[in-house]
This record gives C-alpha cells, structure tokens and sequence, in this order.
C-alpha cells in the first residue's frame, strides 16, 4: 500500500502595511522642512555632506511609515541619527523628522512602551556619544530637552483621543441601549396586545357561539311551541357579548393609534360583568372576589383577563350549562392575589392526573378534551408579567377543570 503523503497547504504571507497619501504628504512636508533648516546659518560652521544628505533623506522617509510601525520607524532612525552626527554633519538638518517620529510613537502608545523605549535609546545614545566623543556627548545632553517635549506632546495627544474615544463609545453605548429598550417596549406592547385581542376575541365568539347554539335549539326543538322568552333572552345575550366585545376592541385600537383619553385597562370590578355574560350563554357562575384597594392595576387586569379565559375554556369545553366557580383572594399574608376558575365540566376517557400541572401544560389525560392552545399560553405570560405563575389542569376532587393564579402585588407594584 502506498504511503499518503498531505501537502499541506503555504499559508499566505501577511501582507505588509502600506503608507497611505497622506502619509506621502506629510513625508513631503517634512522633506521640504528638513531642506529648508539645512541651510540655515549654523555658529559652528558645520555642514551636511552628500553622505549626510543621504542619511537625512533615509530619516525623512521613515516618516512615511510612522503611523503604520511606530516603534520600528524610531529604532530604524536611531543608527541613522547616531551615524550622520559621527560624521560631523549639521546637527540641526534631521531635527524636523526625529520629532515626528518620536512624537508619533507617544501618540500611538501604550504609555508603558513610550516610557521605555524613548528612556532606554536616550540612554544608550548618551553613552555611545559619550565614549567616543565626550564634546558631542555634553552637546547631545544639551539638545536633549526636545525629545523629551515631543514624547510629553505626544503623550498628552494620545489621552486626549482616548478620553474623546471613550465619551463618543459611551454615547454611540447609550444610544444602542436606548434603541434595544425602545424595541424591546414595543416588542412587549404588541405581545400584550396579541394577549388582549385573543382574550377577547375567544371569549366573546365562545360565548356568541353558545347563545347561537341556544337559540337555534329553541327554533328547532318544538316549533309548534316556541319559547319567546328563551329566544329572547338568548338573543339579548348575544347582542350585550357584541356590545362589550365592540368596547373593549374599540380600547385595544385606540392604545395601538396612541390616541388620548382612552380608559383604564379592565379591573376586579368589571368580574362581575364577565360572570354576567357567562351566564347569558347558559354557565352557573359563582363570583366571589374579596380583595380591597390594595391590588395594583396591573395585577387586577392580570386577574381579569385570567378569569376572562377561565370562563371562555369552561364555557367552550365544559357546556352551556356548566357550573364555574370563580374565587379571587388577597392574601394579606403573602401580598399576593389568588385566583381560582373551577368548572365541572365533563371529565374525558382518559385517566386523570393527580392535580394541576404547573405552568399551564396539559398530561395527554386532558389532551383528548381540552387540546392546549393560546388561551393557557397567554395565562402562564400574564402571570410572568407582573411575576406571578399559573398552575391549570383536570380537578382531582371530582370531574371539571381548575385554573388557580398566584399574582404577587407587592412585586408588580414595585
């Protein structure tokens, strides 16, 4: 068998920085700076040579990759300095393009590497000019104050832009904050008001349909002896469920065309109204509500729409004439609401589960019955809105459905 021999493959080679035009430019600019102090009139009579004229034209060139490679452009010029003074060339002709590029390595930071680098290569300058020349190294130790204003100029520059960097991050960070909360504001308006549009659409069609089915039973049941008075009664019912269906869809407009005057969100007190139009569509509602002032709206329209969802599922699965017993508490002790929507409705084939099942879900006993929808969904978030949890599952102590919140109102009024 023949061995496999992997070629792997070359990496690519990094591909080095270039100098962008206004780097060019500013090279030129020192060029023309550099030229312009050469021949200025010097005391000591010195001049630079065609080989320090090559030297200098080296140093401005590094200009051009100050920004891209600060550090290597200074250790680059440090030679061409040290080898254009031993040769006894004008000392002031590379001054204009040492400053840059001194200045440019504080402005890039980071302050602990100016702090050495610039330090360490005065240091070993000093000493080389010192061994071989001593004159010059007194001279160098003179003149040496320039470098030590360019990398305090540069440093200065570079916690400037830091200090303007870090305020326009902090404003573009508040500004994305700012966003996100706005967005999340509206994700959550909207969600709420998918809750109340199905809350009232459910209920309003469940109990509609009811009171349809009644009336027809009564047209189709004895026509040679027709109850008026049941007809009536049905179809009055039907006509105050598309009164108040038409108000409430009338207030869930107005909140989404942001107009004023629209009225408070729906309380405990308007419970008694939701038992009202159960029992127009056949249900025996017991209402009791014991709780005082101390509820928060938010969690009293929690409460009701809650409820408002009990007596839709009852109605729906448990019959026109089911009983539903409806039980709203404040408990002092916990701060919180309870409520309760117990039906006895008709139990399925299936076996029965030991007690309510947490968070709203259904065991696959229910499932043949009562198959899980929006309408539990929207409890279990109701209730997580003001902090709350829903339990909701067949009754152990006999056939019926049971629907029992927990709303803290400490919490939701926090």
């Amino acid at each position: 068998m023949k061995d496999v021999v992997t070629v792997g493959v070359r990496p690519e080679r990094r591909r080095l920085k270039r100098p962008t035009r206004r780097d060019w430019l500013t090279c030129a600019v020192v060029g023309a700076l550099t030229t312009a102090t050469a021949f200025l009139p010097h005391s000591d009579g010195k001049v630079t040579d065609a080989l320090g004229w090559v030297l200098v034209a080296a140093m401005v060139l590094l200009t051009a990759w100050r920004r891209l490679y600060p550090l290597g452009a200074l250790l680059a010029l440090v030679p061409l300095q040290l080898t254009y003074h031993l040769l006894g060339n004008a000392p002031t002709t590379p001054v204009v393009a040492s400053m840059l590029i001194i200045y440019s390595l504080a402005v890039a930071g980071p302050r602990r590497r100016t702090l050495v680098v610039v330090p360490t290569l005065l240091a070993l300058a000093l000493t080389m000019m010192l061994t071989v020349n001593v004159h010059k190294g007194l001279e160098l130790v003179r003149t040496s104050g320039w470098i030590v204003a360019c990398t305090l100029l540069g440093e200065a520059v570079r916690v400037h832009r830091s200090y303007v960097g870090a305020i326009v991050e902090r404003a573009e960070r508040a500004e994305r904050t700012r966003e996100e909360t706005a967005a999340r504001r509206v994700a959550e308006e909207r969600l709420r008001i998918a809750r109340d549009l199905h809350d009232l659409l459910a209920h309003s069609i469940t109990l509609i349909g009811v009171q349809t089915s009644v009336a027809a039973h009564v047209l189709n049941a004895d026509p040679a002896r027709l109850d008026r008075a049941t007809l009536a009664q049905a179809l009055d019912g039907i006509a105050d469920t598309c009164r108040e269906a038409r108000g409430e869809l009338k207030r869930t407009l107005e909140v989404l065309r942001a107009e004023e005057g629209s009225g408070p969100p729906p309380g405990l007190g308007s419970l008694a109204d939701l038992g009202r139009a159960a029992e127009s569509a056949g249900a025996v509602v017991s209402l009791s509500v014991t709780a005082d002032g101390g509820v928060p709206p938010a969690v009293g329209a929690t409460a009701y729409r809650i409820v408002q969802q009990g007596l839709t599922n009852a109605v729906q699965h448990g019959g026109p004439a089911v009983g539903v017993k409806v039980s709203v508490v404040l408990d002092e002790a916990s701060s919180a609401l309870l409520v309760d929507v117990v039906d006895d409705g008709p139990v399925t084939d299936g076996p029965v589960t030991d007690g309510p099942v947490t968070d709203g879900a259904l065991t696959d006993g229910a499932a043949a019955d009562r198959t899980p929808g929006f309408g539990l969904v929207g409890m279990r978030e109701r209730a997580r809105s003001v902090g709350g949890t829903v339990a909701a599952g067949p009754r152990t102590d006999g056939p019926g459905f049971a629907v029992r919140a927990v709303l803290p109102c400490a919490r939701a009024a926090e």
